[in-house]
């Protein structure tokens, strides 16, 4: 009979724990031991004080990184595929951040490193990536990624609530955090949205290529003119394979009520990818919280166990971001006309106003510029 893998899990936040849940729960996994500087009431496998304990024991094949942030989970996931040992995590600003030095490292070991909850959430999605990417060539990935913006978004639809008040009933939940700006701004999606292109394509994006521009700034103002036009305000990510590089950006977007990505509701993501003879796929469920991000960490420990190695890809093409042949009309409000806009202006709503057709690089290039002066204008392209 086969020993059942044996985990050391770092961390035992809101995450960590619901993986400790599962894994007391599964017969084929054993949890060595955890370390965490805080531990809830009903632990009761072996905590230990440092990442040298768990380093040199040599019966704890698999590491589980439940902790965030770059360090010191950067330091304890290296070295944890330095001693020969499969790496689980959750953590997308390290994956994104360190892409091709950790995949790299996993292979230069002969280990697994599986980071399905990094981007989805509860869904299955990396691991949907990895299996289309070996049949045949994806040539777009689009959706919504993040499920704290989304809860806002569609409050702010559905109740008229303010963004601020929607924003409050999202932290209340458990859906956003007390620091939501990586949430709000973007950042968070953009780090999915790289490390799903760079599985999807086979390619290293930089992060810092990848144009953002997210929901802070918008208002309950906007959100009537959305309605007046018939459509709905969604936080959408989106890349696409090209000739000679990657499309790559995320900004909110205006859809059609007949868009299915426009009925997502709460805290809910839809994420889809479009293989070159498949055509689109998409693929629903809960972005975040316990037990649908501990979901994927146990698949991606049960999947180690029964075989699978290395990472989702073995690709590491350098790739650059270009957006110049990606065309949109905007929505814009601002303080005042200026005379980028007055020359691309197509009309003037009650509230805000539509753009000509003009490229992502031409308008984040005008917005960033514009936000010097006037910090809380918005932008949103027409779908």
């Amino acid at each position: 009979m086969k020993k059942p893998m044996k985990i050391a899990l770092l961390g035992l936040g809101t995450v960590g724990f619901g993986v400790y849940e599962f894994i007391q729960a599964h017969k084929d996994l054993e949890l060595a031991c955890a370390m965490s500087l805080v531990v809830p009431e009903g632990v009761t496998c072996p905590i230990v004080a440092d990442i040298e304990t768990i380093l040199r024991d040599e019966t704890i094949d698999t590491v589980v990184e439940v902790i965030g942030g770059l360090h010191p989970a950067y330091e304890f996931v290296t070295g944890a595929l330095r001693a020969h040992k499969n790496v689980v995590t959750a953590n997308k600003l390290l994956i994104a951040a360190h892409y091709r030095e950790l995949v790299t490292l996993a292979g230069e070991n002969g280990v697994s490193l599986r980071c399905t909850a990094a981007a989805g959430g509860g869904i299955p999605w990396l691991t949907s990536l990895e299996r289309t990417a070996a049949q045949e060539p994806i040539t777009r990935i689009s959706g919504i990624m993040n499920g704290t913006t989304n809860y806002i978004l569609d409050t702010m639809h559905r109740t008229g609530s303010s963004f601020a008040d929607a924003l409050s009933q999202a932290q209340q939940l458990g859906y956003a955090e007390r620091n939501p700006a990586d949430d709000l701004n973007g950042a968070d999606i953009r780090r999915k949205l790289v490390i799903s292109s760079n599985i999807a394509y086979g390619c290293v994006l930089d992060e810092a290529e990848v144009v953002t521009e997210g929901i802070e700034h918008i208002t309950g103002a906007d959100i009537a003119a959305f309605k007046r036009l018939n459509r709905v305000c969604k936080l959408i990510a989106a890349s696409r394979r090209l000739e000679n590089g990657v499309a790559a950006y995320i900004e909110p977007a205006l859809m059609p009520p007949s868009m299915p990505e426009s009925a997502i509701p709460q805290n809910y993501n839809l994420i889809s990818l479009t293989g070159e003879h498949i055509g689109k796929q998409s693929f629903y469920g809960q972005g975040a919280g316990r037990y649908p991000t501990a979901y994927n960490i146990l698949q991606d420990c049960l999947d180690v166990s029964r075989g699978v190695s290395g990472f989702y890809t073995d690709r590491l093409n350098e790739a650059h971001v270009d957006n110049s042949s990606i065309r949109r009309q905007y929505y814009v409000r601002v303080s005042g006309m200026d005379k980028w806009l007055q020359e691309k202006v197509d009309k003037i709503l009650d509230y805000g106003m539509i753009t000509k057709e003009v490229s992502v690089p031409e308008i984040h290039g005008w917005l960033k510029q514009r936000r010097r002066t006037d910090p809380g204008c918005f932008i949103a392209s027409l779908r």
